[in-house]
């Protein structure tokens, strides 16, 4: 379907929303499809599967998916290891990789998210099987032999356009560390490794995001309505911090963090086979696989004091609020069709792109209120698709989260590009008759947060899919999210979208205000707790410790954060970055100073400034360069106009700090005095 044909059946398909009762004015498109109930239909002619792959109308499609997936590999590896070095090699790796993520990605997101358990289950099946294609790859010999002969000829490499060359160094790097140079028996030793870490990451992930149960009777029968049910037991799928009532969050925080027996040996398991793996490929640990975060030491010891005033400030509040708080004031101003339409404008004046809703087809969505996105630029047609599961679901992992299903990339037989596909899935209330889905300041931050990872999968243009959107270095995967942050807490921005559903009216300018400045609240407490779980993530991936891992936080919490640690409870448990982030969760710290960086540079002073030097380096250099080393990522934000130079260690601590307190270097001087 042409571009233009398929914006006009967008514009058809906008009518199937109905909208919600407002007195002031109407919701836009967007707005009505994310403020309203979605309308059952019955579709009698047009069919699909999921994300619209035919074969996935049923659980048994994922092994035909998976089938066709590895014969293409088959292909592709012959084609790779008999063709000519040349760009066409590192063109072949690609499309090989593309054949194995289209379906592992797709997969990885429906064991997870899909309501049906057949489908959980033949998605899981699938992600085990190409895995383990993959980790076999990544020991193949001849295939390895077919880019180094490419790498090692001078004049060839001459010939490599920069983004070529540095893809085929990346896909280097990855036989390297999965022992590539070691003997056969050594090679079938670290895939069997690779193996067995699937299958423990498989389980922790999902043993992580699994509810805990405990008997009706030992709760409080008020607060039953707050849990899932299941029988005469209570289960407890989160922590419910954002509850106003203190019994509900102790209760939830014991419960849902209550040590599980199996889940501790998993863990344990996983990090010694990661270990092993590491010491057989040739490294001292899993962490030295990772670069690690310097800065890390040097930001707690400056805000150590800054935290202990904000736990006392903490303990006084705690004990002056009345524990039945009435909801947010803030939610009636926003609603998330509202916060849709505030993203749909900013969107559009930073970059010139709009978000237009679509209806699926029928089977192309795993729940009636996923809502399908199309992302158009003005001139540039269709990016791609973002499908945005939003609402609470029993048997959802209750953690807001960005999956890539289809990565974007330059098809050179087809002559076109492959739009990318992207999931965003968040655990929002749903809407009610009487009012639309009402969000707290930390919900609506967490949507721009997770917009930010969609749009960088929709913005960029890179030629290969292996470095597109949140693939490139983990450093720099959470700068373009954190950066929309600030955007969220910015009057200027709020004021455009964020109104009373019933009245209309906008929220207050002084409300921003008091927003803006409670996000200084606590916060040495919030970052001291980032610098806690990263350090916890380094320990985790370094040299075997003669204790459990509970232990291991336990002294980690008591040194890099400071509040007492809960007996029988293990958080670890439910951390779940330690799967995708694992030594490196330091990342976040990192990007955070970097997306505060560039907010100071460019957006402090007009927050919707669409100058060609910063449209440039977001739309394109941001996310082209994606796949580069630091030293690239650097000259993406210093050398091209958006900051003035290359920042030191020193300078990554002073842009997290200086944000809690301009007069923050005063106020250490003074403690310390």
């Amino acid at each position: 379907m042409s571009a233009c044909k398929r914006l006009v059946c967008l514009v058809k398909q906008r009518r199937l929303w109905a909208p919600t009762r407002r007195n002031v004015s109407t919701w836009s498109p967007v707005g009505t499809a994310f403020n309203a109930r979605p309308h059952k239909r019955q579709d009698f002619f047009e069919k699909s599967g999921l994300f619209g792959v035919p074969e996935l109308s049923s659980p048994e499609g994922f092994q035909a998916a998976a089938k066709t997936a590895l014969r293409n590999t088959e292909r592709l590896v012959g084609r790779a290891c008999s063709s000519p070095a040349g760009v066409g090699t590192v063109e072949c790796f690609d499309q090989l990789s593309d054949e194995l993520c289209k379906v592992a990605d797709l997969a990885d997101f429906i064991k997870v998210a899909h309501p049906d358990p057949e489908y959980r289950e033949a998605a899981e099946k699938t992600c085990i099987e190409i895995g383990t294609v993959v980790e076999k790859l990544n020991t193949n010999v001849e295939l390895c032999q077919s880019l180094k002969k490419l790498l090692d000829d001078p004049k060839i490499v001459a010939q490599l356009d920069p983004d070529t060359r540095r893809v085929a160094e990346l896909f280097m790097f990855d036989f390297e560390i999965s022992g590539i140079h070691l003997d056969e028996k050594l090679r079938k030793e670290a895939v069997g490794l690779h193996v067995k870490l699937l299958d423990l990451n498989n389980a922790f992930l999902i043993g992580s995001h699994t509810p805990n149960r405990i008997a009706k009777a030992a709760i409080p029968q008020h607060l039953h309505m707050h849990f899932g049910s299941e029988g005469s037991f209570i289960q407890v799928g989160g922590l419910h911090a954002d509850s106003p009532d203190d019994l509900l969050r102790e209760i939830a925080y014991r419960v849902y963090l209550y040590p599980n027996a199996d889940l501790l040996d998993c863990l344990e398991e996983l990090l010694r086979c990661r270990y092993k793996l590491a010491k057989l490929v040739g490294y001292k640990s899993y962490g030295h696989r990772a670069l690690k975060g310097t800065m890390l030491l040097t930001c707690s010891s400056l805000l150590s004091l800054r935290t202990k005033k904000d736990f006392r400030m903490m303990r006084d509040m705690k004990k002056k609020l009345n524990p039945r708080n009435p909801p947010s004031l803030y939610s009636p101003y926003l609603s998330l069709g509202g916060c849709m339409e505030g993203l749909n404008s900013l969107f559009s004046q930073l970059y010139g792109v709009s978000l237009m809703s679509e209806h699926p087809s029928a089977g192309e969505v795993w729940s009636e209120d996923v809502r399908k996105l199309a992302v158009v630029h003005e001139t540039e047609g269709l990016l791609g698709h973002i499908y945005c599961d939003f609402f609470q679901r029993s048997d959802k992992p209750h953690q807001d989260c960005h999956f890539t299903i289809r990565g974007g990339r330059w098809c050179q037989d087809a002559g076109r590009y492959q739009l990318p596909v992207v999931v965003l899935m968040l655990s929002l209330p749903h809407p009610t008759k009487s009012a639309p889905t009402l969000l707290t300041p930390g919900m609506m931050e967490n949507l721009f947060h997770e917009m930010g990872h969609a749009m960088h999968s929709m913005l960029g243009r890179t030629r290969y899919q292996h470095v597109t959107g949140t693939r490139c270095a983990t450093d720099f995967a959470e700068v373009p999210s954190i950066l929309m942050e600030y955007f969220a807490t910015d009057y200027r921005v709020l004021s455009q979208f964020a109104r009373h559903y019933q009245t209309g009216q906008p929220l207050p300018e002084s409300m921003v205000a008091r927003l803006s400045e409670s996000k200084k609240v606590c916060g040495a407490a919030d970052t001291q707790l980032q610098i806690f779980y990263a350090v916890l993530d380094q320990i985790y991936h370094s040299k075997p410790q003669n204790r459990s891992t509970t232990e291991i936080l336990k002294d980690m919490q008591q040194k890099f954060y400071g509040l007492p640690y809960t007996p029988n409870t293990a958080w670890q448990l439910r951390f779940s970055h330690l799967i995708g982030y694992g030594a490196k969760y330091y990342s976040y710290l990192m990007s955070r100073a970097v997306a505060s960086m560039v907010w100071k540079q460019c957006f402090i002073q007009d927050p919707l400034n669409r100058s060609e030097t910063i449209l440039n380096t977001l739309r394109h250099d941001l996310v082209d360069i994606n796949g580069g080393p630091m030293e690239l990522i650097f000259f993406c934000f210093f050398g091209t106009g958006m900051l003035q130079r290359r920042p030191t260690t020193e300078d990554f601590v002073e842009a997290l700090v200086s944000e809690l307190d301009p007069n923050f270097d005063t106020f250490i001087m003074d403690s310390e005095s």
